[in-house]
């Protein structure tokens, strides 16, 4: 089917950029793309549709200084309800990653706006015939919500709609909610028919196309989303005072149809990366169609995977660095299917980035990173995919011997945390021989084994039913007068003390009017110069008391802004009575506050040195800032030398040294993000940012930022690292100290060594040829110690008399002061002398008794086996032990048993070597 008139078919870049335009030309504010991370947003894993940017529009706890908006947003599924996986590569259309054009009134336009654009976009900008569209519209199949007769009406006021392609659908296919209470409202749908050829069930006995069907000729386009109703439980819907439009149409799906396209894959999004698969493996075009199940995973996960690098997410074990080192390692698997034996999927991820580095210019610049990432990950599980498959396939003979169909999911996550094989390659294999597997086990197991989170936790009930309560209490606090229009009026920046009267009060999650001491108690003033926590920065703490002093006091322990507008100071009465309405000063710890603005401008200092010396690939992973620490995780695939952390914290204190003022604006975010400012991973930000410059024309760090922040870099002090691990695969943490509590380190430092000096009867600028010359003498002795029992352990084994089987030779008995390296060079020099030979050694090493036991080959060809000779040995020391047929160990904790132990070994030799 041809959905355009004849002409050169549209590209993706122009479809794209069409629906932009026809959106700004209708006052619509054109918003970039939101990260693949939801900053803010911790119910998700990743953004998986166009709306989740304006979730707190909906919900009523946030607000944007448009009321008209259109994006194209990245979007992953491959979590939840919204899963796509397990057809991905299967068939012509599901993908990990997608984007959702969309765009979304709030409060302005509504249904009569919403349908005659989408009509006119679809049929007269892109030309698609009218006959071939359909619109659904909502009917309640339970007849408790009206049906939507105002949205069919304007359906089919549309020029060219055909009355009869106006549909009802109940609730699943046409009512749309975010959550079981909260925004909803009915839907229409906008669906093509692409023609009967496209029907994939006319075979079936009885089956009639339809749409909503279920096969492919009826294709879903465009979903316009009318938000009308507030959800307060399963049967109770109230209208809201403010409607909303949220529409949503998927990117690959749209252009498949405008460039007449049977499949998302042979459209210019996709078809360009597929044919530098084809040229990486030298296949001609018959071979391409054979494999297109490999090629088209291949495709999609090399686009996400560089999509989801761009945006700070890199391999690892838990969560969403999981799904990046899942999506790599599955195509590798399919890459070697399709041919490929070395590492490939960097460069198809090059080919991803050429494509759509013009429209997202961060994959552009972190193209370097992206390579590196997915050819580190594919080169582990290159290491170790051979023995996790072979361990899979004894799993799937054990189930099939066993007569069942299922593998049992902790089996298949210890082929996950042992050999690295992801879940989903393990279902891919045992799915391909007809076996399942276990997956809610393996998730458990998963989350037994997930890495402890960290960071700071709010002490604040900030479930639905208590952000509701605040939303009421806004609402009735800005109605009295009581805030500004806007809220509470917040300013960390310039003031650590504000005066005003106590508006509300909250205990146990409820307003009242007074709170006594010892009430722990939430305080709601008109201003306040506390920060809440954000961005990994830790909220203020301090006090509040009565203006004047002298009735009440109370000591806040946190902050927190439950809905935007609001902000809620925590903490304790310690002292008097609270009353709804007293006057208060509210005042900041400010010797607490410098030391964490010291530790917030030292991470930045640190992020750009991080950068400087391991390259443009470090970024950060997360953050905590707090008034005794910083912590920060970044992208890098291995620990820090010694050199380059030495290096990294002198860059930090030179630029301390250079006491650079920090240059503090306040802009629109693209003109920031144009500018060069860099945008943290997982943070959410506004169309208005705060941007920190630090070093002027040098430009030594550029970020986008909320936080507090030393006015120059001097005011830092000194910056100290603490220490550097590994907290995740790809990802290090490094914690350090500034200010004061790097003082507090030095101070630390600087005891120990008088303390070590005085140990030592030595100056302290002498300690260093002291402990080295200690360290050479202990080396001394313990080569001499060595070399001791090495002579008494030999004159020990020379005590032992061989024995001869036959034309072998057994040497069996206890050796003195030996452990069992010295036992098995011991060993090699008998064997070295005697071809043909069992030897079985023992001694007592740290008050622990050990064997050996070593077989030549030709004795064991004879049926002797070193492992077997330790194994019985080991019952007399109580221990167990193994090994090779021509070489085994055996511990145990009995060692006046060893001698028995030793001559039951030989018996036992002697007994199943008769010559």
């Amino acid at each position: 089917m041809t959905a355009r008139a004849a002409g050169p078919a549209l590209t993706s870049r122009e479809i794209r950029q069409a629906f932009l335009d026809f959106f700004a030309e209708r006052g619509h504010t054109i918003v970039p793309s939101m990260p693949l991370v939801p900053g803010g947003d911790s119910s998700l894993l990743f953004t998986n549709s166009g709306m989740v940017q304006f979730k707190d529009v909906f919900l009523g706890t946030g607000t944007r200084p448009y009321t008209r908006v259109a994006d194209s947003q990245k979007c992953m599924r491959v979590a939840g309800k919204h899963n796509d996986l397990d057809d991905v590569g299967r068939d012509d259309s599901h993908h990990t990653f997608f984007e959702m054009l969309g765009n979304w009134s709030f409060g302005d336009y509504y249904k009569a706006e919403a349908i005659p654009w989408a009509w006119t976009l679809l049929t007269q900008v892109w030309r698609i015939p009218k006959d071939r569209l359909w619109a659904t519209c909502f009917e309640d199949e339970k007849g408790e919500i009206p049906r939507d007769d105002e949205a069919a009406d304007l359906w089919r006021q549309q020029p060219g709609l055909d009355p009869d392609h106006i549909l009802y659908f109940g609730r699943k296919d046409n009512f749309w909610e975010m959550a079981e209470t909260g925004p909803c409202g009915p839907d229409s749908e906008m669906h093509i028919d692409r023609g009967a050829e496209f029907c994939d069930k006319a075979s079936v006995p009885g089956h009639v196309c339809r749409v909503n069907g279920d096969c492919a000729r009826f294709l879903e386009l465009w979903n316009l989303v009318f938000i009308q109703y507030n959800r307060s439980g399963p049967s109770s819907l109230e209208p809201l005072p403010m409607k909303h439009v949220d529409t949503g149409m998927g990117l690959e799906r749209l252009v498949s149809v405008l460039q007449g396209k049977t499949s998302t894959y042979r459209t210019d999004l996709f078809w360009p990366i597929l044919q530098t698969v084809q040229q990486m493996l030298g296949h001609d075009d018959d071979t391409r169609e054979r494999l297109l199940t490999p090629y088209r995973v291949i495709a999609d996960h090399a686009r996400a995977a560089a999509f989801l690098i761009a945006d700070g997410v890199v391999p690892g074990n838990t969560g969403r660095n999981y799904v990046c080192r899942m999506i790599i390692r599955r195509a590798s698997r399919f890459g070697t299917q399709a041919g490929f034996d070395e590492p490939f999927l960097g460069a198809v991820a090059r080919k991803v980035v050429e494509v759509y580095g013009a429209v997202y210019p961060e994959l552009e610049r972190h193209a370097g990173a992206i390579h590196q990432t997915i050819t580190d990950e594919e080169e582990r599980f290159r290491r170790t995919v051979d023995t996790g498959v072979a361990h899979l396939n004894e799993m799937i003979e054990a189930v099939r011997k066993a007569g069942a169909r299922t593998i049992d999911g902790k089996r298949a996550f210890e082929l996950y945390a042992t050999y690295g094989l992801p879940l989903e390659i393990t279902r891919d294999i045992a799915r391909e021989l007809d076996i399942g597997v276990d997956e809610a086990s393996f998730f458990e197991s998963l989350e037994a084994h997930r890495e402890a989170s960290s960071g700071g936790t709010s002490s604040a009930d900030l479930s639905g039913e208590a952000t509701e309560v605040y939303r009421g209490l806004l609402r009735e606090l800005i109605g009295s007068g009581a805030l500004a229009a806007s809220g509470v009026v917040q300013d960390p920046y310039r003031r650590t003390e504000t005066q005003g009267q106590v508006v509300a009060l909250l205990a146990e999650g409820k307003p009242v009017e007074t709170a006594s001491e010892g009430t722990r108690v939430g305080v709601v003033l008109p201003e306040t110069a506390f920060y809440v926590e954000s961005g990994g920065q830790v909220s203020d703490t301090g006090v509040i008391t009565s203006d004047p002093e002298g009735g009440w006091s109370l000591r806040v322990e946190d902050v927190i802004r439950p809905v935007e507008g609001l902000v809620v100071h925590i903490g304790e009465v310690t002292r008097g009575t609270v009353h709804r309405g007293d006057r208060a000063l509210a005042q900041v710890d400010e010797p607490r506050r410098w030391d964490i603005m010291r530790n917030h401008t030292a991470t930045h200092l640190l992020h750009a040195s991080l950068r400087a010396v391991l390259g443009g690939h470090a970024r950060q992973a997360g953050s905590l800032v707090a008034p005794d620490r910083l912590r920060f995780d970044f992208t890098h695939p291995k620990g820090i030398t010694r050199d380059e952390r030495h290096r990294i914290e002198s860059i930090v204190n030179e630029a301390i040294l250079a006491n650079y003022p920090l240059e503090i604006q306040t802009q629109p975010r693209d003109v920031a993000v144009a500018a060069g400012a860099m945008a943290l991973f997982g943070e959410h930000y506004g169309e208005t940012v705060r941007t920190i410059r630090i070093g002027g024309k040098e430009r030594v760090s550029f970020e986008l930022c909320g936080g507090t922040h030393v006015p120059a870099t001097g005011v830092i002090g000194v910056f100290h690292i603490l220490g550097e691990e590994s907290v995740a695969a790809g990802i290090r943490r490094i914690e350090a100290v500034t200010g004061r509590g790097a003082l507090e380190v030095l101070g630390q430092t600087l005891a120990r060594q008088d303390r070590l000096a005085a140990l030592l009867a030595s100056p302290t600028d002498n300690l260093e040829p002291q402990v080295r010359a200690l360290i050479e003498e202990r080396e001394r002795l313990a080569a001499e110690l060595s070399a001791y029992r090495e002579r008494t352990a030999q004159a020990s084994l020379d005590s032992i008399q061989p024995e001869a089987i036959g034309s072998s030779r057994l040497l069996a008995g206890v050796v003195r002061q030996a452990d069992a390296d010295l036992l098995r060079r011991l060993s090699d020099r008998f064997r070295a002398a005697n071809p043909s030979h069992v030897v079985v050694l023992g001694s007592v090493a740290d008050g622990r008794p050990v064997l050996i036991a070593a077989v030549s080959p030709d004795l064991v060809k004879r049926g002797l086996d070193a492992g077997a000779i330790v194994r019985h040995a080991a019952t007399g020391i109580g221990g167990s032990g193994g090994g090779r047929p021509t070489m085994a160990q055996a511990g145990g904790k009995n060692a006046e048993g060893l001698e028995q132990a030793v001559q039951s070994a030989r018996a036992w030799v002697l007994e199943h070597l008769q010559p």
